[in-house]
């Protein structure tokens, strides 16, 4: 599923970022994806919100290292029963 989360996560990213060639992996963070500040990161985290119908809360986006750790976080979630 992981897998599956990243690629659809990939549109997100380049929409965001305005960067159609984007490609991100689980090592990427904001030290390696250009353009990665906190206003865009508000707008990453409301896309991949809207777009997967799950919210986060504060505590769990502070812990966030990389894109691999957000595509956990977002799989745990996805899995819980609602």
């Amino acid at each position: 599923m992981q897998q599956i989360i990243l690629d659809k996560l990939q549109p997100i990213f380049r929409e965001v970022f305005d960067t159609p060639n984007l490609e991100i992996e689980r090592s990427s963070s904001a030290d390696t994806v250009a353009g990665w500040d906190s206003y865009a990161h508000i707008n990453l985290i409301m896309a991949i919100e809207r777009e997967f119908n799950i919210r986060f809360g504060l505590g769990e986006l502070d812990q966030l290292t990389n894109v691999g750790e957000l595509v956990d976080l977002m799989e745990s979630k996805l899995n819980r029963p609602r």
